[in-house]
């Protein structure tokens, strides 16, 4: 696994331990959580766009065939 150093406001780490200590998890696992996450909805926010590109244009890609 790969480590990553980030430099991160003092009231945003105030506000990640508190989620993380609700949460009974330490704020790394919070944060590799959090940002698989936010990685799997840009992957499925960007599929979907490119099905409505593809659907929208699909006669337009059959004129050009």
């Amino acid at each position: 696994m790969k480590s990553l150093e980030v430099q991160i406001e003092e009231p945003t780490i105030d506000r990640l331990e508190a989620a993380a200590g609700k949460l009974g998890i330490t704020p790394e696992e919070l944060l590799l959580v959090s940002v698989e996450e936010k990685l799997e909805r840009l992957d499925k926010s960007f599929r979907a766009v490119v099905d409505e590109v593809v659907t929208k244009n699909a006669e337009l890609y059959k004129r050009l065939a």
